[in-house]
């Protein structure tokens, strides 16, 4: 097996050498121009692997060296990312989710190689991940968590874990963050470059590549496509009255038609929340507000000719509660799950959406997909009449 690897003009090649020695595995194919610490990253537009073209550089020493896999490190190398070339020379960047259910399949057959059952196993993911590793804990039967956005949740949820006797064999943020094994309850990029190395030259003895793997996951599971995104809104005000038109409905002067909602009176809040009952046509079928404080699931069986009183007891989140922000999840009956947030760091409204086909037809799921992405937009934040 032979790959290329960048750093990125980070920390990150030192540790790589030393890992991938230690495992036994072949030693890779550097990017000169991006091996050493740079602070001025200059050979990238933006030092993060995830952006379009941060890995251009490393993909032309691999068409140059005949090389079919690139993998790379963030500068700070707690992250990691990789492509692969297919057979008609295109290159795929694995998204963060595609990598953490290759990540996850290749952890629990490590783990049922070293003896461990899958009861003993488990695994987490951020609430805003693929849904994919939660089909898959239930497939096989290992201990499944989501957490809050974060590996300080994600870290301590499996602690918690670990403490019960369970082996936290991977725990992972679409952000291309991976924790792998019980040894650093921490993402870790380096770790991950190793794992993903052994896995990659165990397929090629196989005649597979890391896509055909990936395949064989969706396989098994379904077929699970995303697409995260967002949008810039630089006034908080303007923000805030785009997420209490999702919660509360449009103003009484509001020109224009809307979609059905949802009304759920709180008496204990004063309030009456009037979510949204399609998103691009598709019934929702579970929501959770973690600023308002509330969660019900089924929601599409609720009548729709009567306000629907709810108890404080009957749909308090499991998940923490935040008056200071913005997180609202909707699942559909299609197989859509959608969170949107505000962003603690930037003045940008996130989104991240992802549709499950269960029969693995991808065409359907595109077209479920781009309905839901052209909801977000015109339904839920009206991006053109908010001049967004």
């Amino acid at each position: 097996l032979r790959y290329v690897y960048t750093p990125m003009h980070g920390v990150g090649a030192p540790f790589a050498t030393r890992m991938l020695a230690a495992f036994g595995l072949p030693p890779f194919v550097p990017v000169p121009e991006q091996m050493n610490p740079d602070p001025d990253f200059p050979s990238v537009a933006f030092p993060n692997p995830e952006e379009k073209g941060a890995l251009d550089m490393a993909k032309h020493v691999a068409d140059a060296q005949g090389v079919g896999l690139v993998l790379a490190n963030d500068p700070d190398a707690d992250r990691f990312a990789a492509a692969e070339k297919q057979p008609d020379g295109s290159w795929l960047a694995f998204t963060g989710d595609q990598l953490g259910t290759i990540f996850a399949a290749a952890v629990l057959a490590m783990a049922r190689r070293a003896g461990i059952s899958d009861e003993r196993v488990a695994m987490v993911n951020s609430t805003v991940s693929s849904r994919m590793l939660s089909v898959m804990a239930q497939a096989e039967g290992f201990r499944y968590a989501d957490t809050l956005t974060g590996f300080k949740f994600m870290a301590n949820e499996l602690l918690a874990l670990q403490r019960q006797g369970f082996f936290v064999g991977f725990g992972y943020e679409e952000a291309i963050g991976y924790m792998i094994h019980d040894h650093v309850l921490d993402k870790d990029g380096v770790t991950a470059l190793a794992v993903f190395v052994q896995l990659a030259a165990q397929l090629h003895t196989q005649g597979k590549s890391v896509a055909d793997y990936l395949e064989e996951q969706y396989a098994r599971y379904g077929y699970f496509v995303s697409a995260n995104s967002y949008f810039v809104s630089p006034d908080p005000a303007k923000t805030g009255l785009i997420f209490s038109r999702i919660r509360y409905g449009p103003e009484a002067d509001e020109a224009g038609a809307d979609v059905q909602r949802f009304e759920f009176v709180r008496s204990v809040h004063g309030d009456t929340l009037r979510y949204p009952r399609t998103i691009g046509g598709f019934p929702v079928s579970y929501i959770r507000d973690l600023t308002t404080g509330f969660e019900m699931r089924d929601v599409d069986k609720v009548e729709a000719e009567a306000p629907l009183v709810v108890g404080l007891d009957e749909c308090r989140p499991t998940f923490p509660v935040s008056a200071g922000s913005h997180m609202i999840t909707f699942e559909t009956r299609n197989g859509g799950r959608l969170t949107m947030r505000t962003s603690g760091t930037e003045p940008k409204l996130k989104y991240y959406l992802e549709v499950r086909n269960q029969d693995n037809d991808r065409e359907a799921a595109a077209r479920d997909l781009e309905a839901m992405v052209n909801a977000v937009a015109c339904e839920l934040v009206r991006a053109t009449e908010n001049g967004l």
